[in-house]
């Protein structure tokens, strides 16, 4: 596998940890005033939407299936498998507790006025700030673990596109030694 794709795929599993653990401090009490940027989502968004879609660029080119991706990621180095494993299972979970808990309310600050989406009305109303604050970890969890999967997944394509992309390559046969003479 080229270096490109180990730095691809490392950065990306990287920041989708760091992202995940943004996402997990969001249940430690205390920890609000890091989410209360409008900045924190894009800053999180963006890297991982371009990651992924060069990782599926990289996959296009790899020019291969599904079951043959499926077949170079378990190529991959154990401790790799079992990284990127540990890190799509605390996606998940961090995922799942969300939709379990009734999913995420949005909320925003508009004009010096907060505001969180009522599902039964199906609009954005106005909320008292204290539960603005209630709110808002919770609100970015949601958004923080999607990032995150985007980046993990990004980097299970992009090793797996890099072991395609070796194997195709064939085995490295050394060229005969040639002599000075004859």
């Amino acid at each position: 596998m080229g270096w490109t794709y180990k730095v691809h795929g490392g950065v990306a599993a990287g920041a989708g940890a760091v992202v995940l653990a943004l996402a997990a401090l969001a249940w430690v009490p205390g920890a609000a005033p890091l989410f209360e940027p409008q900045w924190v989502v894009p800053a999180a968004f963006l890297p991982a939407f371009l990651m992924a879609m060069s990782a599926f660029v990289r996959v296009l080119l790899a020019r291969s299936g599904k079951s043959e991706l499926w077949q170079a990621f378990r190529c991959l180095p154990s401790r790799a498998q079992a990284g990127l494993a540990a890190l799509v299972v605390a996606c998940a979970i961090v995922l799942a507790s969300e939709v379990a808990a009734g999913g995420s309310r949005d909320v925003e600050v508009r004009d010096g006025s907060y505001f969180a989406y009522d599902p039964q009305a199906h609009r954005m109303v106005e909320v008292a700030e204290s539960e603005y604050q209630a709110l808002l970890p919770g609100s970015r969890r949601m958004f923080l673990a999607i990032s995150g999967g985007l980046l993990i997944g990004a980097s299970c394509l992009v090793l797996a596109a890099g072991e395609v992309r070796r194997a195709d390559r064939g085995p490295v046969v050394p060229k005969p030694a040639t002599t000075g003479g004859t």
